[in-house]
């Protein structure tokens, strides 16, 4: 099985590396040519646009930053893939996207996975992340070696489509966490405990959280390096009102984190860390939240 994996950045390299590393035969392209210098040192082939990455390719996988790309990118590869070749798109996308670009590559006789991953960049690099399918059993069973080469839960969640509604509630949940997590630890700290005895306390409780475990430590280091930005989150967060307003379920707390949200970037910009939502609690009462001995990235 031959695949193409297009899209280095900080998740995508990590998710091209693994396949790499489990012997995957992998072609590889980015916009920026250095993202692909490591995986080229571990034996993948160099493509200088998306079309040729994708000439000869069984499997074309995608790790994109938006929507537009993701279909810009589809629509340059198309004329090059082989027919009863597949795409898997990896990018977090709405459900209508998925299903649109699906189809415009069924025209070309190319089928469609998704697979959207949660977890977080660190679980990436280590392999170990979560991957949330959707798609024909059949095409899922064939390309499944490959998706545990880069994850370690690999979950099927049932036709296209529907691994896209479970990603946005996944990082709807993370988000809203993180604000109630700098929340707590911002009562802690004017409480006056030891915010590193509180964390404990905290990741130790009925309190605790996948996000209290990892973003709450780059917090009280100060860092707030998740690797995932302002503009991804409210992307995610836009997504997650819209599945809210379709469905008719009210989403409160998701409306008010996005505001939340809305305010970070006018704060900090799109390109802040999410993580730094934390901050304007810190900046409008005049109080960080730094504790010794919190790493300042996630291993």
């Amino acid at each position: 099985m031959r695949y193409a994996f297009i899209g280095l950045g900080n998740l995508g390299g990590h998710l091209a590396a693994s396949l790499l590393r489990a012997g995957f035969s992998v072609t590889v392209h980015d916009r920026e040519r250095g993202l692909a210098d490591r995986h080229l040192a571990a034996g993948a082939t160099w493509a200088e646009s998306a079309t040729a990455a994708a000439e000869g390719a069984d499997c074309v996988i995608t790790c994109l930053p938006s929507p537009a790309v993701s279909e810009a990118v589809l629509r340059s590869m198309l004329p090059a893939m082989k027919p009863g070749a597949d795409w898997i798109e990896m990018s977090t996308v709405s459900r209508d996207d998925v299903l649109r670009l699906s189809a415009l590559a069924a025209e070309a006789g190319v089928g469609c996975l998704e697979c959207p991953v949660t977890g977080g960049v660190h679980l990436a690099l280590r392999g170990e992340i979560t991957v949330l399918v959707g798609g024909e059993e059949a095409r899922f069973l064939r390309h499944r070696p490959a998706l545990e080469a880069m994850g370690n839960r690999i979950i099927h969640m049932g036709p296209l489509g529907s691994a896209a509604i479970i990603k946005v509630i996944t990082n709807m949940l993370a988000f809203i966490h993180l604000v109630a997590d700098g929340e707590a630890l911002m009562l802690a700290k004017r409480g006056g405990l030891d915010l590193a005895k509180a964390w404990e306390a905290i990741a130790a409780s009925s309190g605790n959280s996948f996000v209290h475990e990892t973003e709450g430590q780059l917090i009280l280091n100060g860092s707030y390096d998740i690797a995932f930005t302002m503009d991804l989150a409210l992307k995610d967060l836009g997504f997650a009102m819209g599945f809210g307003r379709e469905f008719g379920a009210p989403l409160e707390l998701a409306g008010l984190t996005e505001q939340t949200f809305i305010r970070g970037k006018a704060a900090y910009g799109g390109d802040a860390q999410s993580t730094q939502i934390v901050k304007l609690l810190e900046d409008a009462l005049g109080t960080d939240l730094r504790a010794p001995g919190f790493p300042a990235r996630l291993e």
